[in-house]
């Protein structure tokens, strides 16, 4: 192997590393037990949570109009955050793209040695790429410019939701490496 290739896999090691403790910090954070993760399974709950961050940015500019009292929408957009995966019952059935996406994170946490190389070189890939658009969210809300805002969350949201789908391809493919069955995780 070439020197420069070498390090390029100790860089992406590295890198994966870190974005592994900050997915399971996150995790742990948000208190997601295996009962959790089986309702956020449900296809509102999966899809509700892009409502996050649209209520996160709109609580942050409401300071404009309503002052202080903002950080009582801050708040309750933060506990959204948290109730959502735990508002719905488990779905009925997995079979569905919402699902699949929900059991491909639980892969990619917690069996990441098991995930194809490709899925974590993108996964890391689009997880840096939304960092730029929350810059612009971050900017656009202080400076109070919508354009900058929608433009950064936008920019944010897009690469998470290109992210989510490879999950879904992940799932499918660790079913079919591993001969396990929709549902196993």
């Amino acid at each position: 192997m070439r020197p420069c290739c070498a390090k390029h896999q100790i860089w992406r090691k590295r890198c994966g590393a870190i974005m592994a403790d900050i997915y399971r910090a996150a995790e742990r954070v948000m208190g997601m037990s295996d009962a959790v993760w089986a309702r956020h399974a449900n296809p509102w709950s999966a899809f509700t949570r892009f409502t996050v961050l649209p209520l996160l940015a709109l609580a942050i500019w409401s300071r404009v109009w309503i002052g202080p009292w903002a950080w009582g929408l801050i708040a309750l957009a933060l506990i959204w955050n948290w109730l959502n995966p735990r508002f719905f019952p488990p779905p009925e059935s997995l079979d569905n793209w919402a699902s699949r996406r929900v059991l491909g994170e639980r892969i990619w946490l917690n069996r990441r040695d098991e995930v194809r190389a490709h899925h974590k070189t993108w996964a890391m890939i689009l997880t840096v790429a939304s960092v730029p658009g929350v810059v612009f969210l971050a900017l656009g809300l202080w400076h109070l410019r919508i354009d900058w805002t929608v433009f950064g969350m936008f920019l944010a949201v897009l690469p998470k939701v290109w992210f989510v789908d490879r999950m879904v391809w992940a799932y499918q493919d660790w079913l079919d490496d591993h001969g396990k069955e929709l549902g196993d995780v």
